[in-house]
């Protein structure tokens, strides 16, 4: 068994299909095919459940792919510790983001973390906090800055950047523009447009609809705010969002306090317990930056 088997493995199990991973790979899609075979065949089991369209993990490719994943972090982590000693910084960084987390200028972070490590190959990621932790946990992911929703993930430490409290948005023709507060019972009645369920907004919501006795559930769902924005700003719904999201449509949408208690946002920076030297530089990097005051939680 080769290391490169394994990657071939991994991105054929991310890209669901032979053609696009031979693609990425840069190698013949024969010769994918042929490697995934010779690794199955000394597995002694089937890694996929291959149709003309697609490929699934089989069960024993689902239990595989999280060892090929540890074990290719590991050989990278070993090959990068060997170039930090030389005085090196080479490798590479994979930076995972939930968008619009508001602390971090990720960009201006990533080009200035660029300039001072060319040798480093950056890769960026967008999706939800709770995905994104796993990826850190899996090692797929080298740094992740991520919602904090209170769960305790073995080998992963959280950095809190800052904290919000949750708000609701809305039309400014909507009857809850005229309210200083909105409680949720009120909210629960309401369209909601939300995040999909594993982003920081949604796992915080349904958390507070829960101890409050109500089901959280989004008639609306994006994956982006610029498109939740547009739809409040449409009256088809409100949002419950971080405070800073208000700063975005000051002048097309209100802003309303939440009466019941909710759990706070908190932008955090997730990391494994033992990260690689080039996450380790861009942890650095990042402490540099003035954490944004907290927002009291009402």
């Amino acid at each position: 068994m080769e290391l490169r088997q394994l990657e071939h493995f991994v991105i054929v199990a991310e890209e669901r299909h032979f053609t696009r991973a031979a693609e990425i790979l840069q190698i013949s899609q024969s010769g994918l095919s042929a490697s995934v075979r010779a690794l199955e065949s000394e597995l002694g089991t089937s890694l996929f459940i291959r149709s003309t369209r697609s490929v699934e993990l089989s069960v024993a490719g689902q239990a595989f792919l999280v060892e090929a994943l540890r074990t290719l972090a590991s050989a990278t982590a070993a090959q990068n510790a060997v170039a930090a000693v030389r005085g090196l910084m080479l490798g590479s960084l994979t930076v995972g983001a939930e968008p619009c987390l508001g602390s971090v200028d990720l960009p201006g972070e990533l080009a200035r973390f660029r300039m001072t490590h060319p040798g480093v190959d950056v890769r960026l990621r967008h999706a939800g906090s709770l995905e994104l932790i796993e990826g850190v946990a899996n090692g797929r992911t080298d740094v992740a800055l991520v919602v904090s929703v209170g769960d305790q993930t073995p080998g992963i430490r959280l950095s809190p950047l800052s904290t919000q409290r949750l708000i609701v948005l809305c039309h400014p023709d909507h009857a809850f523009a005229a309210r200083g507060s909105v409680d949720l019972a009120s909210l629960h009645a309401e369209s909601l447009v939300g995040f999909p369920a594993g982003w920081g907004a949604h796992v915080l919501a349904r958390r507070g609809f829960a101890a409050a006795g109500f089901d959280y559930r989004a008639a609306l769902e994006v994956n982006d705010v610029h498109p939740m924005l547009d739809l409040v700003g449409y009256n088809l719904g409100v949002a419950i969002v971080p405070e800073s999201f208000a700063a975005k449509r000051p002048d097309l949408l209100r802003a309303i306090q939440i009466e019941d208690p909710m759990p706070p946002w908190t932008a955090a920076v997730a990391v494994a317990d033992e990260p690689s030297p080039a996450a380790t530089a861009f942890l650095t990097q990042l402490a540099g930056i003035s954490p944004a005051a907290p927002v009291p939680q009402a």
